[in-house]
């Protein structure tokens, strides 16, 4: 066991001694699953990617990402070889992974795209998706012992994406979504996420006025707040679950620099984190 640092109450900072990752304790609570979500610490990149850089399209060099790959699975427990990945384009597909897409983004080529959403049911095959400011979303099923992991930017939480993932889950799982634990992962933050009136448009389009006020706060006649932690709790509410099983992990990755990357802070200069799940 590593050494660890409490972040809040929602939020644990593991094998700070070693290759650190993020941990939610709602989750840690289902022995039969492993996640994490990396920070940008412990790894071996440099320059604007120091150091845990995961994305291999941001101008890294291959060989440290796969490194910082190899570092980050071995802390959190999984394979790197067999991580399944995303190929996110900020839409609402959400794919069914299986053991025959274990390395998929990684050891081989994707055979599928557009795709930011994954669930599987099936043991040992981890499943990834990036993030640097948008929405990391972790979905575990105790009872059909079925996981998922979503990326929701604000063009995903404007199509709910996350509705999305319970449902494709009760599609092929069986899953009841009262039944579902959900884990709204570090993003950035309410305060210092001020979008314009084409972002607020696409919002009003999809939900009530009620849901609205939960989230999105007008500042001046053409700009707005947008919090992208209540209105993904808004999506997993009307999606079934229940409040008792959604938790919002409460780290804004822009107040946090030296912790996690953020691609607004850095206007694009940066590397790229990613939220892990995987049925052991």
């Amino acid at each position: 066991m590593g050494e660890n640092r409490i972040i809040n109450e929602h939020t644990i900072l593991r094998n700070t001694d070693t290759t650190p990752y993020l941990s939610f304790p709602v989750l840690e609570q289902f022995d039969f699953i492993r996640h994490g979500f990396s920070t940008r610490l412990g790894g071996v990149s440099d320059g604007i990617y120091e150091s845990m850089n995961l994305g291999f399209n941001r101008g890294d060099d291959d060989d440290l990402v796969r490194e910082n790959y190899e570092r980050i699975c071995n802390s959190i427990g999984i394979q790197a070889k067999d991580l399944v990945f995303t190929d996110q384009v900020h839409k609402d597909h959400v794919r069914i992974a299986t053991k025959e897409d274990c390395g998929k983004g990684i050891e081989k080529e994707r055979d599928y795209s557009e795709i930011d959403g994954q669930i599987t049911n099936e043991k040992d095959v981890p499943l990834l998706a990036f993030a640097a400011d948008c929405v990391p979303i972790f979905f575990v099923d105790p009872v059909k012992k079925a996981v998922g992991i979503t990326h929701s930017g604000w063009k995903g939480t404007a199509m709910k994406i996350g509705r999305r993932t319970v449902e494709k889950m009760t599609e092929a799982y069986g899953s009841n979504p009262s039944d579902i634990v959900a884990v709204i992962g570090p993003c950035i933050g309410k305060e210092c996420y001020e979008v314009s009136e084409e972002v607020a448009e696409a919002f009003r389009a999809n939900f009530t006025d009620a849901q609205l006020s939960t989230f999105l706060e007008q500042t001046d006649p053409i700009h707005y707040h947008l919090d992208l932690w209540n209105a993904n709790r808004e999506i997993l509410l009307e999606s079934g679950l229940t409040p008792d099983h959604i938790t919002i992990s409460g780290l804004c990755t822009m107040c946090n620099p030296t912790l996690l990357f953020s691609h607004r802070l850095t206007r694009g200069q940066r590397g790229s984190m990613a939220g892990f799940i995987c049925l052991k």
